[in-house]
């Protein structure tokens, strides 16, 4: 710590600020400093350290003080550390708040994370010691009142030259960051039109193409997204986008219907629609607009609310009657059931199941022993 020199905080000419971080502790070697949790800040010449609370509690110290340093992994109850060996103290240092030490090491404690980049940042700056490409003529003079006044107007361009730096890692962040999804786009285009190519064929029947096969091509459609999805931009707004939606719904919402016992709760179709449709996602309220619209359209499918608020998508051969049957009969077999019992009977979701049992219940059917054990449903005798 007796390498730390009292400072103002303020950047020299050709110095840049490479990374700050909060809720950082020091450590006299193995000794917490006599500091509370400041802001550890590193530039391309010095590490720079200040009291939050305390602005004019600012030290600093050179980067050419700096032998070498690790990392000291967090443990119980213990921050991550980073251990920073240091040279001899020179001879022509300023005071600072130590003005002898018997370590000739330090530690930054890292109470709020962010030791990985700060380490990764201090690397860089350490392999390439930009503060020896500074000439000695710029460097700001300390310590004598004539040069206040240009002190402070080179710190004013230190701010400015932090917030240009700041805010060209913040592009560089985001650029990387999207970088990947860009890619993931492109994919994404050549897929669909890879599959509006199959549909278009399917649809013009080109070559010797059996059911069967068309078919098959469809699963496959489905398992790649919907070829041509319906979208606010291809079919405008309100009713008329809605209708469409509601038509496109009805096509590919048949066979999965099917293979699940004719019903599926309305979050697992939300999930299975915006799949299949890509980048052109669905919000949940065009989704149950549109289900809204099958009645009226006479599609083969129906949205139904049961009492408890469920919503689901049945198929209109769905009949209240066999559901309370297939869930009467399945209850009388057992003796007794819970929902996680008939879902796996099923193959449906426990909410689905339940909702049958309880409709049952409702009509007679069933009775329930509500225990603490779970919910059980017995068939009614009464």
């Amino acid at each position: 710590m007796d390498r730390f020199s009292w400072s103002n905080g303020l950047l020299e000419i050709n110095e840049t600020l490479v990374i700050q971080q909060r809720g950082v502790k020091l450590y006299d070697g193995d000794d917490k400093a006599k500091l509370d949790v400041g802001l550890a800040l590193l530039s391309t010449h010095q590490l720079i350290w200040r009291d939050v609370k305390n602005h004019e509690c600012c030290i600093a110290m050179p980067l050419s003080q700096i032998i070498f340093f690790e990392e000291q992994a967090a443990g119980i109850g213990k921050s991550a550390k980073i251990v920073i060996h240091l040279h001899p103290v020179p001879a022509n240092k300023e005071p600072g708040p130590y003005q002898h030490s018997k370590y000739s090491y330090i530690k930054l404690s890292f109470k709020e994370h962010g030791q990985i980049e700060f380490y990764r940042r201090l690397t860089e700056e350490m392999t390439q010691k930009r503060w020896e490409n500074t000439p000695v003529s710029q460097q700001i003079p300390t310590g004598t009142r004539p040069q206040a006044g240009r002190t402070r107007a080179v710190g004013i361009v230190g701010i400015e030259r932090k917030i240009e730096e700041k805010r060209k890692e913040t592009d560089k962040n985001i650029s990387e960051a999207f970088e990947d999804l860009s890619k993931l786009m492109v994919k994404a285009k050549e897929m669909v039109e890879v599959s509006r190519s199959i549909a278009n064929k399917i649809k013009d029947k080109q070559g010797d193409i059996t059911e069967d096969e068309t078919i098959r091509f469809k699963s496959y459609l489905l398992s790649m997204g919907i070829a041509n999805p319906v979208t606010r931009e291809t079919h405008g707004s309100g009713t008329h986008y809605h209708l469409q939606l509601a038509k496109q719904l009805g096509d590919m919402l048949q066979a999965p219907l099917e293979e699940r016992g004719g019903m599926m709760a309305l979050t697992e179709v939300y999930c299975l629609v915006n799949r299949a449709r890509g980048m052109e996602l669905l919000s949940p309220e065009d989704l149950v607009n549109a289900c809204r619209m099958f009645e009226s359209l006479k599609l083969p499918l129906r949205l139904r609310v049961f009492d408890s608020g469920v919503m689901v998508v049945q198929l209109q051969s769905h009949s209240e009657e066999e559901m309370i049957a297939s869930a009467l009969d399945n209850v009388s077999d057992k003796g007794s059931l819970t929902a996680e019992e008939f879902a796996k009977l099923l193959g449906l979701s426990v909410l689905l199941s339940k909702e049958r049992l309880l409709l049952a219940e409702k009509m007679g059917h069933l009775c329930r022993d509500d225990s603490v054990e779970g919910l059980r449903f017995y068939p009614n005798l009464f």
